[in-house]
């Protein structure tokens, strides 16, 4: 299995960008994709996620509103919209991915990570 995320870039305040999540080795749809971030002072912090087999989505609470997950099943490949960003976004962005059908924010439970996408918001 790997993923490949892309997408990231410097953004002004207000700003948006998409990333995007090539995922390649299952051999089905029964996975889920999420979104983490993490910066040097913070825990790595769950966005979103969704469970590919049925759609099912999540969100963080703090991320509600501005951020939408999607996903392109012909491409393998999960994006995560990201729009009206404030410099507090800043982080590199992670895609990641386990065997399973339900979303969760909850890092451990992910066996395959993305290399990361560095997004910079400025002010």
């Amino acid at each position: 299995v790997q993923l490949q995320a892309s997408g990231g870039g410097l953004v002004q305040a207000g700003g948006s960008l998409r990333l995007s999540c090539a995922a390649s080795g299952f051999p089905n749809d029964d996975y889920s994709i999420g979104w983490f971030r993490q910066t040097p002072r913070k825990e790595r912090e769950g966005i979103s996620c969704m469970s590919i087999s049925d759609g099912s989505t999540y969100y963080a609470d703090s991320m509600k509103g501005r951020f939408t997950i999607s996903s392109d099943k012909s491409k393998n490949t999960v994006y995560l919209q990201m729009n009206n960003l404030n410099p507090g976004d800043t982080a590199v962005y992670y895609c990641a991915a386990y065997v399973g059908y339900f979303c969760s924010d909850y890092a451990g439970l992910y066996d395959y990570w993305g290399q990361g996408t560095q997004v910079t918001v400025s002010s």
